[in-house]
């Protein structure tokens, strides 16, 4: 027997903050990304504002695509995300189960009553099957890479079924060493995170063989201070940074968020500093293993791209890898566009992904 799907019955558009923050609360595949808090630290750190579309079917069911878009561009020229990028994933948030049919009347919604030149939708990895099968032929997809650990039976279980034996091994290490892991969730940390962010913005320009100055231009356009100062005060005890020290120096730090599932925004490092120490494995041990004491079901690790050193740290510290695909729906072909403007400069500067 085939159950239909209930119809869809209203949209509102932004959504209420309490009706998002309710569904957000029930949803227990939700990431952080997902919140109305995280929208609002986004739109103070950047030109967006919040496009979010609140959809009730008649069933009852309600959910909720975070939206953003620019605040001093009209709808029709602007190129809206969920979420943009370097804000993490978007997608459904929901008091139910999303299955596709629910995906195809919020991207029938979205093409016919939300006239944007470009939208481009980056769900949550999980979700990504029913994503596939949702999106039109005609959108552009591009195939992304994401891994997430699974918190199921808390830290120990963790700790000796999906940590490696090298990872264990390489945490014992840091700790008969000396390495300290130091922690805040109120933007102490900021600073130190941010200057480490620097130093890998310095290492990342010439393994990409970018101009370090770009490079610089690009991280400070994109990733400013003041937008980690921003997310900490506005999320809260939602957002904690960690930072190990190798030898009383700041060696390693990452941004995680945490309601009832965790993000890894961003790990950063000095390998001059990291050295041999095993710090990056002490410091995500200690994050991983603050995400089990809150009950956090998933601890999302976060794009891994086409990095195989990346993918390898990833599944040495417990993560499960999820192929997924970020969606445009577009008006005219901006990635087609986009995406040659940005290949034409990369082979000129001889630029390496």
């Amino acid at each position: 027997m085939v159950t239909e799907v209930a119809a869809l019955r209203n949209v509102v558009s932004p959504a209420p903050r309490s009706s998002w923050q309710a569904v957000f609360d029930r949803d227990v595949e939700a990431v952080p990304y997902q919140s109305p808090q995280w929208t609002e630290a986004l739109c103070r750190s950047t030109h967006h504002r919040d496009r979010s579309r609140l959809y009730t079917f008649d069933d009852g069911a309600q959910m909720v695509l975070p939206l953003v878009g620019h605040r001093w561009v009209p709808a029709a020229a602007d190129l809206a995300g969920s979420m943009p990028w370097g804000w993490g994933i978007g997608g459904l948030v929901s008091t139910s189960p999303v299955k596709a049919e629910h995906i195809r009347a919020v991207v029938d919604d979205l093409t016919t009553h939300a006239p944007y030149l470009r939208l481009n939708i980056r769900p949550n990895p999980r979700a990504a099957d029913a994503w596939k099968a949702a999106m039109p032929g005609g959108a552009h997809r591009v195939a992304r890479l994401a891994h997430a650990i699974d918190l199921d039976g808390g830290f120990d279980a963790v700790w000796r079924g999906r940590f490696s034996a090298s990872t264990r091994k390489y945490v014992s290490k840091a700790e008969q060493a000396g390495v300290v892991v130091e922690s805040d969730d109120q933007g102490r940390l900021v600073p130190v995170y941010y200057d480490l962010f620097r130093r890998a913005t310095q290492r990342w320009a010439a393994q990409q063989h970018e101009p370090l100055l770009l490079a610089r231009l690009r991280g400070h356009r994109r990733d400013p201070e003041q937008k980690f100062v921003t997310i900490a005060r506005v999320m809260r005890d939602a957002c904690r940074i960690y930072v190990a020290y190798v030898d009383k120096q700041p060696a390693a730090a990452c941004l995680v968020l945490s309601y009832h599932n965790a993000n890894a925004a961003r790990v950063v490092l000095d390998r001059e500093r990291v050295g041999r120490s095993g710090a990056p494995d002490l410091m995500m041990k200690c994050a991983i293993e603050d995400a089990c004491k809150a009950g956090c079901r998933y601890f999302h690790q976060g794009e891994s791209g086409t990095s195989k050193g990346i993918a390898d740290f990833k599944r040495r510290v417990g993560g499960t890898a999820y192929d997924y695909e970020e969606y445009s729906l577009e008006r005219l072909p901006v990635s087609t566009v986009d995406h040659a403007l940005r290949s034409g400069v990369k082979k000129l500067i001889r630029f390496k992904d």
